[in-house]
Parts: C-alpha cells; structure tokens; sequence
C-alpha cells in the first residue's frame, strides 16, 4: 500500500515532528530536577592531550568552576544548587522550573552543549560532557543526591593521590591500578601517610569538591531624584570551596532546598 505524499510544507512539518517528539518525556510537575553532566573521556583527556601529572591541577580546577557558573547563571535555568568535583557537574533547578515544558531531552542537550562549549574555551582544547537527569520526588532525595556525590569527591580524591604518588614512584598507570585494587580506605590513607602525606590535611575543595549557592547581598546607594540614600538587595552566586560535611552538609542543602 502507498502513502499518500504531504501536498504542502505544513502538512509535512507535522507528518514529520510527530516521529520527532513521540518519546519526549517530560518530568512531572513538583518533581525535583538533579542534572548530572559527566565529561567523556576526560582521563585520555587530561593525561592524553593535557598530559596533566598531579590529581589536582589549578587550571582543571579552574574550568570546572568557570563550566559549573556559567551553568548556574547563562543556560536560561532557574538554578538553586551547583557542585562540582572531579570531571563532574551537578545543578539543582527550582521544583517549579518550567523552561522548555520540563521536557528531559531538551535539559540534558542544553546542559551538555553548554558544559562542552563552556569547558572547552576555558581550557583552549576540545572537551564534551554528556548529561542526564536525576528526578528526585522528596526533598530528602535531594539531599541524599548531594551526599552521594560529595562522598564520591572523597573517595576520587584518596584514590587519586595514592594513584600519582604509585605513578611518581616509577609505577606505570596499570601497575598503580593494580597495586591499589582492592586496597581499603584505611590502606590507602597509611599509603599517602608512609610517604609524609596526612589526605586530611589537603584542601578541602579537593576532598569535598565545590558548591555553587545563590546569595542575597545588600546594597547601598542614593536615589538621583532625592539624594536619600537607598538600601538594595542582589543576588550574587557564590563558590564555596570549603563545604561542611556529613550531618552539616546535609543541613546546608536541605536548608537551600525548602528555601525556594
């Protein structure tokens, strides 16, 4: 049997967006949205094309923070909570964000174009991300979300440590790999200490990652009408390199949740 062609433009532009939209899926009204974007291939990256040779290196760093702002405040999002640790990133939106119909698709490829782009002129070599989302029904979700992932931060960190100092001792990437496979928490702390290193004195962006909150800050000016001084309010976004953790970070989190 023949189909019977479309005889103009919009016949065919909606013969046509019917296949593109039939598996658009929209998250429901009062769910919580977690977006998680990951960068792809960042360890060939880094050690490839970077040839990065510390866990932490400042301009890495750098553009992490630059990618996890730029998400926050340009992408046309309603944020709340931004964290970002390792090759990672993760926003909170408004319960009530409704920027493209809540649809799934469309967050995610926003959010990954716009890490890729962003990432990629911070650090002068091309690097992507891919993203997914996390819908969340309760507020305790969310704050088990960012445990979650802050608890990740610290075990990337003591595994990275002890992988570059095996590195820095002659080991190659699958002798280190295979020396610490397997190895405890209280292994790999004993490792970094034997050699002068105590991993809770690092910095603690490096153990916690870093956090990304909205702040209302007062302002002072005159009114050019009257000369009367004039008390504002703004809000900044600021980065918090020394998070709390465990109960405080929890506290932190849910306070910034029930707050919106």
């Amino acid at each position: 049997m023949t189909t019977r062609r479309p005889s103009s433009f919009e016949q065919l532009d909606r013969r046509m967006r019917v296949y593109e939209t039939a598996h658009d899926h929209c998250v429901l009204p009062g769910v919580h949205i977690v977006a998680r974007i990951d960068g792809r291939s960042f360890s060939q990256l880094t050690r490839g094309t970077l040839g990065l040779r510390e866990p932490y290196d400042a301009r890495m760093r750098a553009a992490m923070e630059a990618t996890l702002t730029h998400l926050m405040v340009r992408c046309g999002f309603s944020t709340l909570y931004g964290y970002t640790q390792s090759d990672e990133l993760s926003v909170l939106l408004r319960r009530d964000e409704a920027a493209f119909g809540r649809k799934e698709r469309k967050i995610v490829s926003v959010l990954a174009g716009e890490a890729s782009a962003c990432f990629s002129l911070a650090m002068g070599v091309h690097g992507a991300f891919d993203a997914r989302v996390c819908q969340l029904p309760r507020d305790e979700d969310v704050v088990d979300y960012f445990r979650w992932r802050q608890e990740d931060a610290h075990r990337n960190a003591l595994n990275g440590h002890c992988y570059w100092l095996l590195r820095g001792q002659g080991m190659t990437d699958d002798e280190a790999t295979r020396r610490l496979s397997g190895a405890s928490i209280s292994q790999r702390n004993e490792l970094l200490f034997q050699h002068g290193v105590n991993f809770n004195d690092l910095p603690a962006w490096q153990r916690r990652g870093v956090g990304a909150r909205w702040e209302h800050r007062e302002t002072r000016g005159v009114d050019p009408r009257s000369g009367a001084p004039v008390i504002g309010s703004h809000r900044e976004l600021i980065l918090d390199a020394s998070l709390p953790m465990r109960d405080e970070y929890d506290a932190m989190v849910a306070t910034l949740v029930r707050a919106q």
